[in-house]
């Protein structure tokens, strides 16, 4: 690729050169430290630092040129863009030869439900016949190779990289999460999706879009033409319902509760699954028996369904994938602890996810229902309090204890919480280091009971100060048992 194919894949006329557009480009890249000779470097203006004042610094290392948003006083070439965000996708794209291209994208946004459904589809495609890949917050798959993660969505060079990989190696089919920040920071720019479904939204991310109305149009830009071809949504959702309206593709609605062409009855939900019939515009019906608890979980299964049968998967391999799924990496995942009771880890870290699994493990708790849980640091403050108000209710006894503190102290943050818990009659201890509240838990739990450690579910570390230090919950769990 040289420099002038970038200047043609941006397809944009207020874009031009400054020097010479011949050279030929070897790597792209945005982060200074990395850069090599013949790198095609992006001056990303970022949350923390601008890279435009790494322009020089790079130019010296021997990038080939570098893409601004404002002319650099360097002597190597330079692409001039009206947005470096958007540029980066739009040229990591095409120097990957367009790998989207080859494959048929599916997916998956919304604040809960991303990751299960996102294994869901996976499974029923698989069921079908067809090679598939997924990218999300707990990995990312090709085959039987499973990459670790970093983001929900990765980053455009990381991200069209991992396509040509699918690509090359036959994947037919990819499912990926779609993150808000994603889609705000122009991360998929000249990506389309075949089909893609927008499951709920609830409070989440506030630290970034500060309300509903800016999350929701996040959300949006994915329903649009030259993001997708067609959209699914959740009309039991009313903020979902209603933002779909501006949607400028065909949009399909799925639900339990309200009038939808996609919908589930006759539910039953048990302690170790549900049983319900999933019905399609009134053409068939399938009966469903998901080894997956919670209501919650038959919505994601309204999810997986609703998108593969809009790529044309028939029900057989529709109700194969859905019951193929037993867990689901730190989503409702019991752990086996050959205890008299139940220790389960899970995800949630929203108001709106913690409601939802502990509302649910309320329904089928013969003892004690147990929460220890936290809040992450550098985050939205506002859900803290409402987090402790919801583990008060719907516990029987609560532990806080840290997240992710990253750079807050982490007790100003478990005293934000328990402004909330203290709005109720809930029974709560707060222990600060979470490896001794999981102690604490496990030593105080009876026959019957269940412990939910809520907020980390699938990832294994703790982030302080900046820095990552290991914490697998399932490794710690299985220390502390053995030494109790």
């Amino acid at each position: 690729m040289t420099l002038h194919d970038a200047l043609l894949a941006l397809k944009n006329d207020s874009a031009y050169v400054v020097g010479d557009d011949a050279v030929e480009i070897s790597a792209l890249c945005a982060d200074s430290r990395l850069v090599k000779p013949g790198a095609l470097f992006f001056c990303i203006r970022g949350f923390r630092s601008d890279g435009h004042r790494f322009a020089a610094q790079v130019s010296e290392k021997g990038a080939c040129a570098i893409v601004v948003e404002q002319k650099q006083p360097v002597s190597c070439p330079q692409l001039v863009v009206p947005d470096t965000r958007e540029a980066i996708s739009l040229i990591a794209a095409a120097y990957y030869g367009y790998p989207a291209r080859e494959m048929k994208l599916i997916g998956i946004t919304g604040t809960k439900g991303k990751t299960t459904t996102s294994f869901l589809v996976k499974s029923i495609l698989e069921a079908a016949g067809y090679k598939t890949g997924l990218i999300g917050t707990v990995c990312s798959i090709i085959g039987d190779e499973q990459i670790s993660a970093n983001l929900t969505t990765p980053d455009p060079l990381e991200f069209q990289a991992l396509l040509r990989r699918m690509a090359d190696s036959g994947v037919q089919y990819v499912v990926m999460e779609v993150s808000a920040h994603a889609l705000a920071l122009r991360r998929l720019s000249g990506t389309v999706y075949e089909a893609a479904a927008f499951t709920n939204l609830s409070q989440d991310h506030f630290d970034m879009f500060g309300d509903y109305d800016h999350y929701l149009a996040a959300k949006m830009r994915l329903f649009q033409p030259d993001m997708c071809k067609k959209g699914y949504f959740n009309a039991d959702d009313e903020r979902v319902r209603t933002g779909m309206k501006d949607a400028g593709v065909p949009v399909t609605g799925y639900a339990i509760s309200t009038p939808a062409q996609i919908y589930a009855k006759d539910i039953d939900l048990t302690e170790r699954g549900c049983f319900f019939r999933l019905v399609f515009h009134k053409r068939y019906g399938i009966d469903v028996n998901l080894h997956l608890a919670g209501l919650f979980n038959v919505y994601n299964s309204l999810t997986a369904a609703a998108l593969c049968d809009a790529v044309g998967i028939k029900g057989n391999a529709i109700r194969a994938g859905l019951e193929a799924v037993k867990n689901v990496a730190g989503r409702v995942e019991l752990l086996d602890t050959d205890t008299p009771y139940r220790v389960i880890l899970d995800y949630a870290h929203s108001p709106d996810a913690l409601e939802n699994i502990l509302g649910t493990l309320r329904q089928t708790t013969r003892g004690r229902l147990i929460a220890l849980f936290g809040c992450g640091g550098d985050r939205d403050h506002e859900k803290r309090p409402i987090m402790g108000e919801i583990g008060g209710r719907l516990a029987d006894f609560c532990i806080l204890t840290s997240d992710n503190p990253r750079s807050e102290d982490p007790n100003a943050i478990l005293a934000e919480i328990e402004e909330g818990i203290r709005q109720t009659d809930g029974s709560y201890t707060v222990i600060e280091n979470r490896r001794e509240a999981i102690r604490y838990a496990l030593k105080n739990a009876k026959p019957d009971d269940v412990v939910v450690l809520a907020g980390k579910g699938h990832e294994t570390y703790q982030e302080i100060k900046g820095v990552k230090h290991p914490f697998d919950e399932k490794i710690v769990v299985s220390e502390l048992l053995k030494e109790l």
